[in-house]
């Protein structure tokens, strides 16, 4: 579920930054200048390997979206290239991919791609997704603090998003709450009292049941996996 009435303000961030985006489908690339065009990214692209790699050579790109099938050098062949020269070491890379094609994602993370982003694109998370590895380029440190990244789930603390495999969902304040409190220190327990004073406060009083039943929420919205029950004590979260 997608809070609708969310407006992201990232602007600030897109400004200085160039993007090289390389798709062999013009309806692609056309959709993809115009959402990050919009938000303010320098925007070159390519229509097959080679012109994409000539591009990085000459525009040195801050990020790059590759297709992963493209002709003329497919994604994967382009970022290995890429990725053996010095200049590209920690350049962005990308990774455009249809559902189907799992094999690739893993040869992309295996020639040093950072992220893939599968199609059909939803413009939001598309934006959201390339602020996160920018951020991360722009200050290890910060992105360390505000960017929790767990492979399958990623929090954007400052932004208070929650992204499951690549997709937005909303949670309600307390849920988000929760949620960023277990992550921040995985592995270790919180009692449900530690829980209450650090989310409510220790003037507020919420019974045994509230916790219990927002943890119950949570887990409907990004499955059972991350948060283990620690029964008779409280919950903790587990990093895969």
């Amino acid at each position: 579920m997608v809070n609708s009435s969310l407006h992201f303000s990232y602007r600030f961030v897109a400004m200085s930054y160039k993007v090289l985006i390389a798709d062999d489908e013009p309806d692609i690339i056309e959709f993809l200048e115009y959402n990050l065009s919009k938000e303010g990214f320098i925007v070159i692209s390519a229509t097959n390997g080679k012109d994409a790699f000539k591009k990085a050579l000459s525009e040195r790109p801050d990020l790059i979206l590759l297709d992963i099938m493209m002709p003329e050098g497919d994604g994967v062949e382009i970022c290995s290239e890429l990725r053996a020269h010095p200049e590209f070491e920690h350049t962005i890379i990308v990774f455009l991919t249809a559902r189907s094609e799992d094999y690739s994602q893993i040869a992309g993370f295996e020639v040093g791609a950072d992220d893939y982003i599968t199609k059909p694109i939803r413009p939001r998370v598309l934006v959201a997704r390339i602020n996160a590895l920018l951020k991360r380029k722009m200050s290890p440190k910060t992105m360390a603090e505000n960017i929790l990244d767990f492979g399958g789930i990623t929090i954007d603390r400052n932004q208070r998003l929650v992204f499951l495999q690549g997709e937005e969902m909303f949670l309600p304040k307390k849920e988000f709450e929760i949620l960023n409190l277990l992550a921040s220190k995985p592995g270790v327990v919180f009692t449900r009292q530690e829980m209450y004073n650090l989310i409510w406060g220790t003037e507020i009083f919420v019974g045994d049941r509230t916790i219990d039943v927002h943890v119950r929420k949570i887990r409907e919205k990004i499955g059972d996996t991350y948060i283990k029950t620690i029964k008779g004590v409280g919950y903790k979260f587990v990093s895969k």
